[in-house]
């Protein structure tokens, strides 16, 4: 990676998840905008406060794509950790061509700031261990 983003914002939207066809077949990719606040101690009356941010749209890939479009919602609390890309869109309005930055995300953690409960799936069926593997124990 390049351009190294590592950064916790709140979903501005729930993730919208999207089946995209490339050169090595199909692939998921759940793509979402995240606001990036920036914040500091009032020197006044001493709370912390949002002085400023900026939006970013964020996209990530294949099975992690699935979970956070499954997983997250609109004001969720995340770490996100990826790449920042320049890439060139049109402009609605004008049809200009304008240089938007993305965040290509590696992993997107949920913080638990705003989690209320969790609840996990019952473990998978462990896998036999191959011939010749097993645990020794000793003899009597």
């Amino acid at each position: 990676m390049q351009n190294i983003f590592i950064g916790k914002g709140n979903l501005g939207q729930s993730p919208d998840l999207r089946v995209i066809a490339g050169a090595n077949g199909d692939f998921e990719v759940a793509s979402m905008r995240i606001m990036f606040g920036r914040y500091a101690r009032n020197k006044t009356t001493g709370d912390v406060e949002q002085v400023g941010g900026f939006w970013r749209e964020v996209e990530i890939y294949g099975q992690k794509a699935r979970d956070a479009a499954r997983l997250l919602r609109k004001g969720s609390r995340v770490l996100v950790y990826g790449e920042e890309r320049d890439f060139t869109a049109k402009d609605a309005a004008t049809g200009a061509e304008v240089q938007v930055i993305k965040i290509v995300a590696e992993d997107i953690a949920l913080q638990l700031s705003r989690v209320k409960s969790i609840e996990f799936e019952t473990a998978r069926r462990q896998a036999p261990e191959p011939e010749g593997e097993q645990e020794m124990l000793p003899a009597p």
